[in-house]
Parts: C-alpha cells; sequence; structure tokens
C-alpha cells in the first residue's frame, strides 16, 4: 500500500526554516532551490513521526522544524532503507535512517533527540529525479 506525500519544505539558506511548498523539481543532484540542492539525496520523515512525538513526551515539531524535506504519512520509512521507492514521479534508494542530532536538538528543544530515535526519518539517494507534489504517492519499487 503506497504512502503519501503530505508536506514539502525547502529553504535556500542552512540559516533558514524550511518553507513549504506545493512541488518541487528534483534533479540528479537534489531539489531544485534548497539549501541541499547539491546534496544529490532527498529526506523524508513520517507525520506518525512528529504525532508520536508529540503524544510521548508533549513536544510539538512541525514537519519545518524536523529540517527534513518531505513529509510523508502511510509508509514506513525505516522499511524503505536499502529499497528502491518513487516520490510522485522521482525514483530514490533508501540510503540510511536519518536519525536526529544534538544540531537538530539545538535548534529545537530539549527531548527532541530521544524523541525521535529511530523514527527520525530517512536519507535516500536520487536516481531519477522528476517532479514531487502534495499529494503525490510514495510507492515502494520492484
Amino acid at each position: 500500500m503506497p504512502g503519501s506525500v503530505e508536506g514539502i519544505h525547502v529553504a535556500a539558506a542552512e540559516s533558514e526554516l524550511p518553507r513549504p511548498v506545493e512541488a518541487v523539481e528534483v534533479t540528479a543532484d537534489g531539489i531544485v532551490g534548497d539549501r541541499y540542492g547539491q546534496a544529490r539525496d532527498l529526506t523524508l520523515i513520517e507525520a506518525e513521526a512528529l504525532e508520536g512525538l508529540r503524544e510521548e513526551t508533549d513536544i510539538e515539531l512541525s514537519a519545518a522544524a524536523s529540517r527534513r524535506q518531505v513529509l510523508t504519512r502511510g509508509i514506513s520509512l525505516n522499511d524503505l532503507v536499502g529499497e528502491r521507492f518513487a516520490v510522485g514521479a522521482v525514483e530514490c534508494v533508501g540510503q540510511e535512517l536519518c536519525e536526529p542530532c544534538n544540531h537538530l536538538q539545538g535548534l529545537t528543544q530539549p527531548g527532541v533527540l530521544r524523541g525521535l530515535v529511530h523514527r527520525g526519518g530517512l536519507r535516500a539517494d536520487i536516481v531519477s529525479g522528476g517532479r514531487i507534489a502534495v499529494g503525490d504517492a510514495v510507492t515502494p519499487l520492484p
């Protein structure tokens, strides 16, 4: 069962809080116009992880504050490590879990690091570019 893109957040500079956008163009080098546009990867986080963080710790962390580019719903990102999948028209391979770090906690609040361990998202290599829009499917590929 595919998941979906619930949000997309980009920032022109690392010091900026990412802003929501409806769609992005992605090349093999990354998201066009994003601070990590030449990073050759995509970062994703599950809406369910942010909801779980709030329920378990009372920490309200927005998708933008998570610093991940794509917010998903309905798909286990941890299961995509080492797997091929599509986000909209973009083909990716799950590279590694995006574990939270002290930098993220420093930008947000104490407890974020512990609260997002093993559910801080996914870093994925971009295999082929295309367009990603809010509402697009996130689908494992054969």
